[in-house]
């Protein structure tokens, strides 16, 4: 059972920058693709960003391209979401992901993944 944790959300001006991070319980966390979702209110929940287990392969929503970048740091068990130039259309709960061990490609749909964090609100005002 691997535990995800997110953390760093809260509220933010339009153009302004979020960092959340997502810490993870288990030591094979570099076994898996992570990836960020979000969901806000009546609508479904949906892919933001992805990255391979060793970095190599990002793959980003167009909603948020150029804005948002994901990053891993393997050794401390941490998925990292930088969201720069926030829109309020970017209000959401944002969610962390994990595959399972041994998938390669960064999958957009909610469906291939099978851990989850609770999620960290990120509000943007206008």
């Amino acid at each position: 059972q691997v535990q995800l944790v997110e953390s760093g959300g809260g509220l933010v001006q339009a153009g302004g920058s979020l960092r959340l991070s997502c810490a993870a319980s288990e030591g094979a966390l570099s076994s898996r693709v992570m990836a960020w979702f979000r969901q806000a209110p009546g609508k479904e929940r949906e892919f933001v960003t992805g990255i391979t287990r060793s970095g190599g392969t990002i793959v980003y929503a167009d909603s948020v391209k150029d804005r948002f970048t994901i990053s891993r740091d393997n050794a401390r068990l941490t998925v990292y979401l930088q969201m720069n130039a926030l829109k309020p259309e970017d209000t959401a709960v944002y969610y962390c992901a994990a595959g399972p061990q041994g998938i390669g490609s960064v999958a957009k749909s909610r469906l291939q993944y099978v851990y989850w964090g609770q999620g960290t609100q990120v509000t943007v005002s206008s």
